[in-house]
């Protein structure tokens, strides 16, 4: 056996879900910029659960299903009064989802429709969690789901009480659709993982919530921001970004393992993040996103991810920024649903080895004579 470190270039399973294809990102077929200009997040969910777009009836019964379950239990509401002040978003997130499994009387059941009533029900009520939770903590109401909102306008509305504008909200779903999939990575390869073992779907979404959580995975964007918090302004960020390379500090947001000549969907919020810090009066966030990736590029030949300029995206839609990776969650739980019933499906036991390099030939030595 040979040991690949932190499995690069391994070929885990058979999927129809994503592709990555000589740097080229698509679902289902689709280019993910056709996506992005075109489609809404609700049909890209549809075409990651079903592998394709759907009819204008299929599209609008998703959406009212979404609508129609979005409201979360009164109990799980009172529980997350009780969270300990300061808490990690996405450890209240991993806990918050872990209790939904309590009032599902079909979380149990592993059928392909129960399946699939309950990945609606974690992609509409993911938003309701993330959203009461901000407020609650901020010692305000939670706001009610509106059942006509899109995912996008919902989750904006309930966060701030108010009607998002329709720059802000085609911004927002434009994000959801760049973040729904993306082939194996860290926690959707953690969700099939878990669910191969047969257990139940919440399982599967709670390990792929923790795995989120860490700063080399969905962690990223938040780190960005507060690195643009700490540099502070567009003068200061040569000698900022010239010292973290010369300490060998990494710079977050740069670099794909599986992308070597840029993440294309970089290009579309490094758009939007042009538009929305004018629109707002916070275009400095962007001159400064722009001249630190001029000096890594430069120096370094790393390209910005995905996760770059989605921190000044969301930073110019007022979100704190420990909200951005629980909003991954929100748009990547279409992805680890489709992939945890995709799992389902053909299922097989996920158990690799090891390449042992401990000690060989050893032997039981009696605790006196140790």
């Amino acid at each position: 056996m040979t040991a690949t470190k932190g499995l690069e270039g391994v070929v885990a399973a058979q999927s129809g879900i994503c592709s990555i294809i000589d740097g080229v990102l698509c679902y289902g077929g689709i280019n993910v910029d056709e996506l992005a200009e075109k489609a809404t997040f609700e049909e890209v969910t549809y075409l990651l659960w079903h592998g394709a777009l759907p009819k204008r009836d299929q599209l609008e019964a998703l959406k009212k299903e979404l609508g129609a379950n979005a409201a979360i239990p009164q109990e799980l509401i009172d529980s997350l009064r009780t969270y300990p002040r300061g808490v990690h978003t996405m450890a209240a997130l991993r806990t918050a989802v872990s209790s939904l499994a309590l009032y599902d009387q079909e979380a149990q059941v592993n059928s392909k429709e129960a399946n699939y009533r309950k990945s609606i029900r974690l992609l509409a009520q993911t938003p309701t969690i993330v959203a009461a939770y901000d407020r609650i903590r901020k010692g305000l109401e939670p706001v009610s789901p509106n059942p006509d909102y899109s995912i996008a306008k919902n989750f904006l509305y309930m966060l701030s009480g108010e009607e998002p504008t329709d720059t802000a909200v085609k911004a927002f779903d434009t994000a959801l659709i760049l973040h729904a999939d993306h082939e194996f990575n860290a926690s959707t390869f953690s969700a099939r993982v878990t669910v191969a073992t047969l257990t139940d779907i919440y399982s599967g979404i709670v390990a792929a919530i923790g795995t989120l959580k860490g700063p080399l995975h969905g962690g990223a964007n938040e780190a960005v921001a507060n690195m643009l918090k700490e540099i502070g302004s567009l003068e200061n960020v040569p000698e900022y970004i010239h010292n973290a390379l010369a300490n060998k500090v990494k710079i977050m947001g740069f670099g794909h393992r599986v992308y070597k000549d840029g993440d294309p969907r970089a290009k579309w919020l490094r758009q939007m993040s042009k538009e929305l810090t004018e629109q707002k009066g916070k275009s400095e966030l962007y001159d400064m996103s722009v001249r630190i990736e001029q000096i890594v590029t430069g120096e370094k030949g790393l390209k910005p991810n995905v996760d770059f300029f989605s921190a000044s995206v969301y930073v110019s839609l007022g979100l704190d920024t420990d909200l951005f990776t629980p909003i991954f969650a929100i748009s990547r739980m279409s992805g680890w649903t489709a992939h945890i019933m995709e799992q389902y499906e053909n299922n097989r036991l996920i158990r690799p080895r090891a390449d042992y390099i401990g000690p060989s030939n050893q032997h039981y030595v009696q605790i006196d004579q140790r």
